[in-house]
């Protein structure tokens, strides 16, 4: 089965990619965007999608400062 896994800085912590992109987009001259968080998608092809939440928790995010999120896709190729 392929997955995806989103994961990204908790509201409240400290984001500085997101930060840095929402304060250079004024200048590029995008108007009106706010809150911009920077994430990480991971794809993967696992066998037991029940270990998903595991996997995300214990290595592909640090749960005291990021949230994830797990996407079950159709077996299909990666793009």
């Amino acid at each position: 089965m392929r997955a995806r896994v989103l994961v990204r800085p908790k509201q409240g912590i400290l984001d500085p990619q997101g930060v840095a992109v929402e304060r250079a987009l004024p200048a590029l001259g995008f108007k009106g965007v706010s809150e911009v968080r920077i994430g990480r998608l991971v794809e993967l092809e696992i066998e037991n999608p029940a270990e998903l939440e595991a996997i995300s928790s214990q290595l592909l995010a640090n749960p005291l400062i990021e949230d994830f999120e797990i996407e079950l896709l159709e077996d299909a190729p990666a793009a």
